[in-house]
């Protein structure tokens, strides 16, 4: 392993991170969009880990959510059908949380060796300057 071997592994896990936070603040901000059910429901995004090549992760496709959703009751709801139905998302908010917590945690940790990669570097240049 090179010397910024470590930080191109912590760059890209930052690059990770950032894209499952998107996807799950996304997420969260739909999970109680309803459509008519003549139409698909909001597609819920699951975004899927690849190893690079030599280390480090990346962003290797992105899945999404069951276009069906679910029937909810809501007569009062403008796009209900004659019925009183609404298609909504097929998103669990619990779920969705707990991966915002894991994605916060591992941006954090990414972040966190970044800034310990650059101090040691910095240290190591200073041994050498004195």
């Amino acid at each position: 392993m090179g010397a910024f071997d470590v930080l191109r592994i912590a760059s890209s896990s930052l690059g990770f991170h950032q894209t499952w936070l998107d996807s799950l603040a996304n997420n969260i901000a739909n999970v109680n969009t309803v459509k008519p059910t003549s139409g698909a429901a909001f597609r819920g995004q699951s975004i899927v880990a690849e190893a690079q090549q030599g280390g480090g992760v990346q962003v290797g496709g992105i899945a999404q959510s069951d276009p069906v959703g679910r029937l909810e009751y809501a007569p009062d709801n403008p796009v209900a059908d004659a019925d009183g139905y609404v298609r909504a998302p097929d998103i669990d908010l619990a779920t969705q949380m707990t991966q915002l917590v894991m994605a916060q945690r591992g941006f954090q940790a990414s972040v966190q060796v970044t800034k310990d990669a650059q101090e040691t570097y910095q240290s190591a240049l200073s041994i050498g300057r004195g």
